[in-house]
């Protein structure tokens, strides 16, 4: 299965590889083999594989793998609210992304803060926090397809801002380490290395237990999510089966 859910990536990616027990699929037991792009005038749904690999709904048309699909009066109508309801989902998941940018930068700051670091390492992480939020909110806002989070997308990102902020706390807690055992304090010197040698290990399920205040947003959208699934029932494609854009469990 290509995605959870077509916006769970967007959730998932925006939030650091943090939010893994809280994605779409956990939550609202739904999920999707297609991407999703939404573009001004359409919704476009594709997948290498089965047929039909593209469907598009625009204004209670159909269309899938480029075929027209002739509609009753009462399916346009579904697709019609497919199609609204779907777009106002979009700007409710940013909200929940950029709600989860900001509890990851918390999250990261309390952390460090722990760590009893010294204030000019504790500016620069925050300096370097606020750019690495600020453009991942920018990729937020812009971002209309799943293909953007797709892969290895969103993990490439994570270790970017990790790579990046990881170091800077290793390199204090070192110093740290340093200065306790000039001062004799060698059990203190030998817990700040390993605290620094495991940082990357030891920082993520902590930041895991953090996020989890993020869940009841998520949840909140579950029941749009069901709504989508409702829609769709009774339409079917060219090839007369259904269209199974979204399936929800039990």
């Amino acid at each position: 299965m290509r995605l959870p859910f077509v916006f769970a990536s967007l959730i998932l990616s925006a939030t650091l590889p943090v939010l893994h027990a809280q994605d779409l699929a956990a939550a609202c037991q739904a999920s999707s083999s297609y991407d999703l792009t939404v573009k001004p005038d359409s919704l476009l749904f594709d997948r290498p594989q089965p047929a039909p690999f593209h469907v598009q709904i625009a204004d209670g048309s159909l269309h899938t793998d480029g075929k027209a699909v002739r509609l009753r009066d009462e399916d346009q109508d579904r697709l019609v609210l497919f199609e609204r309801e779907l777009r106002a989902l979009v700007p409710r998941v940013r909200t929940v992304a950029d709600a989860g940018v900001d509890l990851a930068v918390r999250a990261v700051h309390d952390e460090a803060a722990g760590m009893q670091l010294a204030p000019a390492t504790m500016a620069e992480l925050d300096r370097r926090l606020a750019t690495q939020a600020g453009q991942l909110r920018q990729r937020i806002a812009q971002s209309n397809s799943t293909h953007d989070w797709q892969g290895d997308a969103a993990q490439q990102l994570a270790d970017r801002i990790v790579g990046e902020l990881a170091p800077l706390v290793a390199a204090d807690l070192g110093q740290q380490a340093l200065a306790a055992a000039m001062n004799g304090d060698l059990a203190e010197a030998a817990r700040l290395r390993d605290e620094a040698a495991d940082l990357a290990t030891q920082l993520q399920p902590r930041l895991q237990r953090r996020m989890q205040a993020l869940r009841p947003q998520v949840q909140a959208l579950c029941p749009s999510i069901r709504r989508l699934a409702d829609l769709q029932q009774g339409v079917r494609g060219a090839d007369g089966q259904p269209l199974g854009l979204v399936q929800v469990g039990q």
